[in-house]
């Protein structure tokens, strides 16, 4: 096919994501030098249509951005007034107090956000500020350039081509897109997104440190029966259902307008092949403190999205000739807090004056080498250093050892700054985690019974994802034949149970099984990406504007 002619605009920065990270670094760019250009480039339909977090909010990063964010008006109202945190049993529950907990773990003076509402109401303060944000502009390229010694530079991306066939030709209404080309490109696409992942690989960003790790967060709003909504109340848990089979635990977050936001966690480490994390998600809400709580309820919303849990081991090289990673590319969440938007925040926010100033001196296409400095000395590293052995103890040696270990470990990080553990390492990555089928039995879940549990297909529902049917697939299979030749045998095709969405199915036929990709149902999760165990599944962006359409998530 003859190469594509397109169309090139130019910008002092190019932003690719409308999330935390990307908006709170276009903020910055223009709070310092009003004449930069900026662009923020969006996959989803509109800003926010992507975004799914729990979330309790760590008012840091929105201070260190606007410290009069109250006066303008930000969705951050819902204050936290209680905290609990239970082990849950199969029918019973043990309250674990919270004086014990460093306080690092304390919720107090945070707030029960939707992160969609506050991504929404950052791009109005931007576009206000001058920032362009076009949504609907999926970045489906890198475009390349070249430094004064010849050496490879990253100069912007391709955003909006559409209109592709099936097989990748263009159809009758393609259109090629644009080139938009910065002095400067900065990726908050989140986790595991298909730009950052090519990166990451060509410079190597992860060599000398450990494999990133990762969760699959389920997440559902419900409206609930007032006389049980109790606003302002946060609630995690972990042990059942989970048990053995996983690390992971739970989140109810109680919002207002009598609305909670109920959500799950698996840890993608997890080596039964037949562990089935939605159906689980669905099995912890029959547990009798959440159905008593939900009974009488309606489901509004789901959703799900991967979660970046390696912590400090794990932060790979943030920036490379061009470009640099902020956020969820980068991995800042803190895993114990279960927070990561603050360090998103605050991450773009380094980004944007390490830019700026570079901008300055006149120089553009190099590495931003100030960012990773002050990223890896500033708040964020003082955030995640504290915790950093949490995760790798869980992994290692259990839920009960690493809550009594981790808590000891970090009230010493936080007391006295130092670890007697120093720092521990994660070992592979979780796809080589997944154990062999043979080594394992079957779980059998519950039905779901239609009025607190649901199906899966019914729950994707209310994703309202979208995508048009007529163009490529996104998710590429390096080897076609691997999901039944391979995984079947070995893993019972985990691709079945690990999706969230549905996407991925074994039919059987007349001519023996085939492995069916239902792309349109995919919620842009990326745990197929992760958790595949042959490593055979690449996630790539779809056209823009499709994918979920999440309201307050």
């Amino acid at each position: 096919m003859a190469e594509i002619e397109r169309e090139s605009m130019e910008y002092d920065v190019v932003i690719v994501g409308a999330g935390p990270s990307g908006l709170s670094a276009a903020i910055r760019l223009k709070e310092i030098d009003p004449e930069l250009t900026v662009v923020v480039l969006e996959k989803g339909s509109e800003v926010g249509a992507h975004i799914l977090s729990g979330a309790v909010l760590d008012p840091v990063g929105i201070e260190a951005l606007f410290p009069d964010w109250k006066e303008r008006g930000a969705p951050i109202k819902t204050e936290v007034k209680k905290d609990n945190f239970y082990i849950l049993g199969p029918a019973g529950h043990i309250r674990i107090p919270n004086w014990p907990m460093p306080p690092l773990m304390s919720n107090h003076g945070k707030y029960i956000v939707s992160m969609g509402n506050v991504c929404r109401w950052l791009a109005e303060q931007a576009e206000a500020l001058g920032v362009e944000i076009f949504p609907g502009m999926a970045c489906s390229q890198l475009v390349w350039g070249k430094d004064d010694k010849g050496n490879d530079v990253v100069a912007g991306v391709v955003a909006g081509e559409m209109g592709l066939e099936a097989d990748g030709t263009p159809g009758p209404n393609y259109e090629p897109g644009m080139e938009l080309r910065g002095k400067y490109v900065f990726l908050g696409e989140g986790v595991r997104g298909s730009l950052t992942k090519e990166v990451m690989a060509k410079f190597n960003l992860s060599e000398g440190h450990c494999p990133q790790k990762f969760g699959l967060g389920m997440k559902e709003i419900w409206e609930i029966d007032p006389a049980k909504h109790r606003e302002g109340t946060v609630t995690h848990t972990m042990g059942w259902p989970l048990g053995g089979n996983a690390g992971g635990g739970s989140f109810i977050y109680h919002a207002e307008n009598n609305q909670v936001f109920i959500g799950f966690v698996v840890h993608l480490n997890y080596e039964n092949p037949y562990l089935y994390p939605y159906m689980e998600f669905q099995r912890f809400k029959h547990h009798p403190i959440v159905a008593d709580l939900l009974a009488g309820g309606k489901r509004v919303a789901y959703g799900a999205r991967a979660i970046s849990e390696g912590g400090w081991q794990s932060i790979p090289k943030l920036t490379a000739p061009g470009v640099v990673l902020l956020g969820c590319a980068a991995g800042l969440v803190n895993v114990p807090r279960i927070k990561g938007n603050h360090n998103a925040m605050l991450s773009g926010i380094a980004a944007a004056k390490a830019a700026a100033e570079a901008i300055k001196a006149g120089r553009s296409g190099d590495e931003l080498v100030a960012y990773e400095a002050d990223l890896r000395s500033g708040p964020i590293a003082a955030d995640l250093k504290k915790v950093r052995n949490v995760k790798p103890m869980w992994s290692h040696w259990g839920m009960i050892p690493s809550l009594i270990l981790g808590g000891l470990d970090m009230w010493t990080n936080n007391l006295f700054g130092f670890s007697f553990f120093g720092t521990l390492k994660h070992g592979k990555n979780d796809a080589a985690h997944t154990g062999e089928a043979k080594k394992f039995k079957p779980i059998e879940y519950p039905k779901p019974d239609g009025k607190i549990s649901f199906d899966r297909l019914t729950d994707v529902s209310f994703s309202f994802t979208n995508h048009e049917e007529s163009q490529p697939c996104h998710l590429k299979l390096t080897d076609p034949t691997i999901p039944i030749r391979v995984n079947l045998p070995k893993y019972a095709e985990p691709a079945q149970r690990y999706c969230p969405a549905g996407v991925y199915e074994v039919i059987e036929g007349e001519e023996g099984p085939r492995f069916q990709i239902n792309f349109q149902n995919c919620v842009h999760c990326k745990t197929c990406d992760i958790k595949d165990p042959s490593q055979n599944i690449t996630w790539t962006t779809p056209q823009g504007g499709d994918g979920p359409n999440y309201p307050n998530m």
